[in-house]
């Protein structure tokens, strides 16, 4: 029978004790594994890989924002949110294209008769940045623009909220009333790298404008310098560039002069307002994985805490029955397979008893107590040595058949040294 070891046959092999055993001839019975307790010590990997499993999706979810076909409104991005589309078409139109990531290139790529376009999701640009922007510029179109922007370029023009759907021009600028009607909400592709916004204005013209007043166009002037402010970047994207009048709108803003300089503001714009802090270099997804994890520790504090139950308060000393500490440690060595270990608390019990049996001290070699077995019961003093010392079990089968054949040969060498036995007494059975 295919079985584990029983705490039991370790239990009736590791005692030392002198006398003779009182069981020998009970039978130990092979215990196999049940579903139900293999399933139960898999639980807990199985709770781990799971927890695992929700820590790598979150960290996915978190940063497939800024990983979505590449980098948003970028001129050379023929993904869904760029904008490669619009700037061939411009180019095919005698607008020289060029693209900065920072404030130096721009500068360089700038002339007399100069179009730039400011995209700065991440807000890297600052108040000087965009004053700089006017020294160089003759049209500034800030797409998206934040808070900083706004108080930059267009102190009167405060953000509204998402734009609610189609909307007409309704009003004079150019540019507008060749759109007609444009549509800046974000397409399924663009979610993740667009936040499309409106704006309520005073003493500015507002264009496009839905529900409640909340205008996607504003143009303005600063220092002497036209600017437009585009609330929803899907507009310019290639995966919102062919919806109604959007084409239009970004050709006649873009393409008003000979340059266009497209301009992806990096972090060498950043202000330097002193040294770098940790939560400055940390990307965004590290804090909400590190509270993620925490909160998974200490579930699982918890969890396993709570399998010990509640605290027993007993008083010492404490008398603990021998046979539970052998049937715990036998348990142990069941549960991690430890045959060999358990092989040799059985041999070690095995051998001190022979010893015992036949009159040898307890400090006798194992070659020693071998040789006196194999001549007390007549058998090969080579495979007694062999059972007591070499052999090792490679299966729960095969340290149970170990087990047996120890106890048959402790059984067979008590009964050999019995004064009745015949090699005892020098008769010869008939």
């Amino acid at each position: 029978m295919t079985g584990t070891l029983p705490p039991g046959a370790v239990q009736e092999r590791e005692s030392v004790s002198a006398a003779a055993p009182t069981r020998e001839d009970a039978v130990a019975t092979a215990l196999s594994p049940t579903v139900r307790r293999t399933a139960r010590r898999a639980v807990p990997w199985i709770v781990l890989g799971v927890i695992a499993l929700l820590v790598a999706l979150s960290s996915l979810a978190l940063g497939a924002g800024r990983s979505i076909g590449g980098d948003p409104l970028s001129a050379t991005n023929p993904g869904p949110v760029g904008s490669k589309a619009l700037a061939q078409v411009l180019g095919q139109r005698g607008v020289t294209v060029k693209t900065a990531a920072s404030l130096s290139e721009v500068r360089d790529a700038a002339g007399d008769d100069t179009t730039v376009l400011v995209y700065d999701p991440a807000g890297n640009l600052d108040h000087e940045g965009y004053d700089q922007l006017t020294s160089v510029a003759s049209t500034i179109v800030v797409v998206e623009p934040d808070f900083a922007a706004l108080q930059a370029l267009a102190p009167s023009v405060h953000a509204a909220g998402a734009p609610g759907g189609v909307a007409s021009a309704g009003c004079d600028l150019p540019a507008a009333q060749r759109a007609a009607r444009i549509d800046p909400r974000a397409t399924a592709n663009t979610d993740g790298a667009s936040a499309p916004g409106t704006f309520r204005a005073s003493g500015a013209t507002a264009c496009f404008e839905g529900s409640g007043g909340r205008a996607s166009l504003v143009g303005t002037s600063y220092q002497g310098r036209t600017v437009y402010l585009l609330g929803s970047a899907a507009v310019l994207m290639n995966d919102g560039i062919d919806r109604l009048g959007n084409a239009a709108l970004g050709l006649n803003l873009l393409g008003e002069h000979r340059t266009l300089v497209w301009y992806l503001p990096g972090l060498v714009d950043r202000a330097v307002t002193g040294p770098a802090d940790l939560a400055s270099l940390t990307p965004g997804w590290v804090t909400p994985v590190v509270i993620l994890l925490t909160l998974v520790f200490v579930a699982a504090a918890v969890w396993r805490g709570r399998r010990f139950g509640p605290l027993v308060v007993e008083h010492l000393p404490v008398v603990v029955r021998a046979g539970e500490t052998r049937e715990g440690r036998a348990r142990l060595y069941q549960r991690s397979s430890a045959r060999l270990r358990a092989a040799d608390a059985l041999r070690i019990g095995t051998i001190g008893r022979l010893s015992t049996i036949v009159g040898l001290p307890r400090a006798a070699t194992t070659a020693e107590v071998a040789e006196a077995v194999a001549a007390l019961t007549g058998r090969d003093r080579a495979a007694v040595l062999l059972l007591l010392l070499e052999e090792h079990p490679r299966s729960d089968r095969e340290l149970i058949d170990l087990s047996d054949r120890l106890a048959e040969l402790e059984r067979a060498t008590s009964a050999a040294a019995s004064p009745d036995h015949p090699r005892s007494t020098g008769r010869m059975e008939p």
